[in-house]
């Protein structure tokens, strides 16, 4: 699963001889001082966002070593001429004192990264040096993302829970964990959210899109809910059908799909189909009605 996180960024940092070291890891020769021009970012962090999504600390400290050598680019276009900066090393900054909206201790990834400095790039190193551009969003990809409520992988299946919606005064979000790979940050221009600068996009496709897309979603786990209430009670008179619709309400897409075939089986076994067509036993004296025959 990509997902694609923004956040604050574009700090100057000062350039030691460790860091150059790390920078010289990565460059084809050894670089001097004069030569690169160094910033940290914010990366991604703990807190709950604007989607009702959050990384883990684990997942965090499984990201850390991942970003390390990956690009700088601009709004997520991947080209060779793109590149403009590469991160060299990163560091997770824990702030306990701060509580998160799930409760738990505010921790985020701050990376560092490098530009050399050339003609071509004095404008963008001016830039991040006033202010102009600070803003980052990175690309990653995870393996899950647990719902908070039930626990369940909503990557997998729906869980029936929506995010952003409250069970029981329980907050519902999605925990993103198991972290696959970093792929790069990217300079953009959507504004850094207060404090955490964390918000979402999604990269593949417009919010519209996404939108249309979950519409169609939600209508079939309806048509899909309805068809096993349906079948249930065709093959089973004695049961309730509001208890039925309950149960399917609080099921997921593959429970669901795996209920519809048992009961459309059971359904078929209590009422088999006939066929209106028939070609034995056939008189020859029927030959004159055939044209009522269907």
């Amino acid at each position: 699963m990509k997902i694609v996180k923004e956040a604050a960024g574009g700090e100057r940092a000062a350039v030691s001889a460790q860091d150059l070291e790390l920078i010289g890891a990565l460059a084809r020769k050894p670089l001097e001082q004069k030569e690169v021009y160094t910033f940290s970012v914010r990366l991604c962090d703990n807190e709950i966002d604007r989607d009702f999504e959050r990384f883990t600390v684990p997942t965090l400290e499984r990201l850390a070593p991942m970003f390390v050598g990956k690009a700088g680019i601009f709004d997520h276009q991947w080209s060779a001429r793109g590149q403009a900066a590469r991160i060299y090393k990163t560091e997770l900054v824990r702030e306990p004192e701060r509580l998160t909206r799930a409760g738990d201790g505010y921790c985020w990834l701050k990376g560092y990264a490098y530009m050399v400095r050339t003609e071509g790039n004095r404008e963008l190193i001016a830039e991040i040096e006033g202010g102009i551009k600070k803003e980052v969003s990175v690309g990653c990809a995870v393996e899950h993302a647990v719902c908070s409520v039930c626990g369940r992988d909503r990557s997998q299946a729906d869980c029936g829970h929506e995010k952003g919606l409250e069970y029981e005064g329980r907050l519902c979000w999605a925990d993103l964990e198991g972290a696959v790979d970093a792929y790069e940050f990217s300079f953009v221009a959507v504004p850094a959210q207060p404090a955490a600068g964390v918000v979402k996009g999604a990269c593949f496709g417009s919010a519209a899109r996404l939108e249309e897309e979950a519409a169609l979603g939600r209508k079939y786990l309806e048509n899909l809910r309805g068809e096993v209430v349906r079948l249930a009670l065709l093959a089973d008179r004695e049961l309730d059908g509001r208890a039925m619709k309950s149960l399917a309400d609080k099921l997921s897409h593959r429970e669901l799909e795996e209920l519809r075939k048992s009961y459309a089986r059971r359904a078929g076994e209590r009422f088999p189909l006939k066929t209106q067509l028939s070609y034995e036993n056939r008189r020859a004296g029927d030959e004159e009605n055939r044209a009522f025959l269907v």
